[in-house]
C-alpha cells in the first residue's frame, strides 16, 4: 500500500498562528493572524481619520462659539458677522434685553439683544466689544442622513465643549409658540451628538467646519435637534438685525408632503407636493377657496414640495399682496388667488 509523505514546516505554521520561533529557536513575540492584523489596521486608519476630522472641525468652529449668560440663565451663541452679531435661540435669552458673552479664548463682552423671534426660536445678539470673526455658515438643505456632524457649545456652563455624531434624521418638525400663535419649525435636523442644557444656541457643524444648524433642544436620550441654517434662516437673521423682529404673512393652512399622481409627476418632473390637511376657518386660504385635500403645486409661481416651501414665501413682502396658488383638485388644475394677512402673536 503506497503512502504520501507531507513535509511540515513547523516554524512557518507556528509563525502564522502567532507562536513562531526566532532564529535562535526561541519563541518569538505573539502576533495576531494576518487577517486580523489587516482588519485592525484598517479600523485604526478609519478611526484616526474620524478623529482628525472632529479635531479639525472643533478647532475651526470653537473660536466662533460663545457662552451666553443672562440674569435668568444661559446657553450658547454663534458669531455670524464680523461686526459683532451672534445667533442663538430665542429661549436662551427669553425676556432678557442684555447679558454677557464669553468666548473660547477667555475674553468677554456685554451684549444687547437686537431681536427675538419665538416662532423660529432664534434671536440675534450684539456684542459691545471685541468679538471673533464670523463662523462660516453652510446650508442644511444639503445634509444627508448618516453624515458626520459636530456640536460645539457650553453645556452646563462648560464653554468650548465638543461632541460628535451623525445626522439621525431630516425633515423633523418642532412646534413652537408665542402668545396664542403656534408655528411649526420645518426641516429640523435630528442628531445623536450629545446635547445637554447649555448647548442650546450653539453650533452644529458639518465635516467642513460649516455651521449648518443652531442646537435648540434635547428631545430625549440620544436625541438632539437643531434649527437648520438655510435660506429661510438667513432671512430671519437679516430681519432681526435690521428690524428687531420678523414680520410674517399668514395663509391659514396646515399641510403635509404627499406624492403626486404618476402621470402628473412625469409631466412636471417632480414627485411630491403639499397636501392641505386643514384650512383655518375665515382665514386667507379659506377665503381664497382652498380646500382640505387639495395638492398645492405652486405658490407665487414657485414649486411647492413641503410646508417650508410655502413658508419661504410668507415674509413681510407677502402681507396684503395677491399670491397666485395652483392646486390639484379631483384630477384637475385649479388656480386661486390668496391675500395673506400679517401673522401676530396675539
Amino acid at each position: 500500500m503506497s503512502g504520501m509523505v507531507i513535509v511540515v514546516d513547523e516554524d512557518a505554521i507556528a509563525g502564522m498562528l502567532g507562536g513562531g520561533a526566532d532564529s535562535d529557536g526561541q519563541a518569538g513575540p505573539e502576533s495576531d493572524p494576518v487577517v486580523h492584523r489587516g482588519t485592525d489596521e484598517a479600523e485604526a486608519v478609519a478611526l484616526d481619520a474620524y478623529s482628525r476630522t472632529v479635531v479639525a472641525v472643533a478647532r475651526q468652529v470653537t473660536p466662533h462659539v460663545a457662552s451666553v449668560q443672562t440674569r435668568r440663565g444661559g446657553g450658547s451663541a454663534v458669531v455670524v458677522s464680523g461686526d459683532g452679531y451672534l445667533l442663538t435661540n430665542a429661549h436662551v435669552v427669553g425676556s432678557a434685553r442684555a447679558g454677557t458673552v464669553e468666548f473660547a479664548d477667555g475674553s468677554a463682552a456685554p451684549f444687547d439683544v437686537t431681536g427675538v423671534d419665538p416662532l423660529s426660536d432664534l434671536a440675534v445678539l450684539y456684542a459691545r466689544g471685541d468679538a471673533p470673526d464670523a463662523a462660516t455658515l453652510g446650508d442644511a438643505d444639503r445634509l444627508v442622513v448618516g453624515q458626520l456632524v459636530v456640536a460645539v457649545g457650553s453645556p452646563l456652563g462648560l464653554a468650548g465643549s465638543v461632541t460628535a455624531g451623525v445626522v439621525s434624521a431630516l425633515g423633523r418638525a418642532v412646534p413652537v409658540g408665542a402668545g396664542r400663535s403656534t408655528r411649526v419649525i420645518e426641516d429640523v435636523v435630528q442628531t445623536d451628538a450629545a446635547l445637554n442644557p447649555g448647548n442650546s444656541g450653539g453650533a452644529l457643524a458639518d465635516s467642513s467646519g460649516h455651521v449648518v444648524g443652531v442646537n435648540t433642544a434635547v428631545a430625549g436620550i440620544g436625541l438632539g435637534l437643531a434649527i437648520p441654517i438655510n435660506s429661510t434662516t438667513r432671512r430671519i437673521v437679516d430681519a432681526l438685525r435690521t428690524d428687531g423682529r420678523v414680520r410674517r404673512a399668514y395663509l391659514g393652512v396646515v399641510g403635509a408632503p404627499a406624492p403626486l399622481p404618476a402621470a402628473l409627476a412625469a409631466r412636471v418632473g417632480r414627485r411630491a407636493a403639499l397636501r392641505v390637511v386643514e384650512v383655518v376657518r375665515d382665514g386667507p386660504a379659506d377665503r381664497a377657496g382652498l380646500r382640505r385635500g387639495d395638492l398645492v403645486l405652486t405658490v407665487d409661481r414657485a414649486e411647492i414640495r413641503d410646508a417650508q416651501g410655502i413658508q419661504r414665501h410668507l415674509f413681510a413682502d407677502a402681507i396684503g399682496r395677491a399670491l397666485p396658488v395652483t392646486v390639484l383638485r379631483n384630477g384637475a388644475m385649479v388656480d386661486v388667488i390668496a391675500i395673506p394677512t400679517e401673522l401676530t402673536a396675539e
